[in-house]
């Protein structure tokens, strides 16, 4: 399989692996993605997902142009047929950890923004190239760049279509962590780790309430802030951890 899933000390290792092909999605490859992070998404024993791409030149480089493009602008499929891969479905609150190598455009950077954490190698070069082929980046990017970074920057990248090293990335608020290549993995590694010893219950409900709260009214959004830390409040975990820091 172009896309590898395996479980490793509670974390779900996904990696694009078509690195010949700088990682670019085919169809199958799309339908792979979505399939990994929905496995990840109910697995009891998986608390965060680390994502990664093959190789040292590119993390992924977005749909192949030769298949998967051509297919969708002669509406072969529906762009929604890529929801999964994009993580764009409700319901999936499992955290996850991009670890950026090499190129990241298009789809590939698309998929890069529905990460929690993303730490790029200081050689990654971004791109959404979409507005300069006449289409544009709509694997939730057309949704999630202006709310997760400021509005002239999401412009900046969405509408120049030019490439932009990590340092520029990082500027703009993209970016977690820039850490030379070599050291790449280790630190994602370790990010993740990290995520993985705190409380399965406690993760998914930080990232519900980032997911879910932040487009209604004040009253509204502490209402149900309260509903979800509730639910974390008084599950096992809590209770388990409420008492180990009372024995010390």
């Amino acid at each position: 399989m172009a896309i590898d899933y395996d479980v490793r000390d509670r974390i779900a290792h996904i990696r694009f692996n078509r690195p010949e092909k700088l990682n670019a999605l085919t169809l199958e490859m799309y339908d792979q993605l979505a399939q990994a992070f929905a496995r990840a998404g109910v697995d009891d024993e998986v608390r965060v997902v680390l994502l990664t791409g093959a190789g040292s030149r590119a993390f992924c480089v977005g749909a192949d142009l030769t298949e998967s493009i051509p297919a969708l602008a002669e509406g072969r499929f529906d762009i929604s047929e890529w929801d999964g891969a994009h993580l764009k479905q409700p319901g999936f609150y499992k955290p996850v950890v991009a670890a950026v190598n090499g190129l990241c455009m298009g789809g590939g950077f698309e998929i890069m923004l529905a990460a929690d954490i993303r730490v790029a190698a200081d050689t990654a070069v971004f791109a959404l190239p979409e507005a300069s082929l006449g289409f544009v980046p709509a694997g939730g990017t057309l949704v999630r760049l202006v709310r997760q970074i400021p509005y002239a920057f999401a412009m900046e990248l969405m509408m120049t279509a030019e490439r932009f090293p990590a340092s520029r990335l990082a500027e703009m608020g993209v970016l977690n962590r820039i850490v030379p290549a070599a050291e790449l993995a280790q630190v994602a590694l370790a990010y993740a780790e990290n995520i993985a010893r705190n409380g399965a219950v406690a993760l998914s409900v930080i990232k519900e309430a980032a997911s879910t709260l932040g487009h209604l009214p004040f009253e509204a959004a502490f209402a149900r802030e309260a509903q979800l830390g509730q639910r974390a409040f008084t599950c096992d975990e809590a209770k388990a951890g409420l008492r180990r820091f009372l024995e010390r």
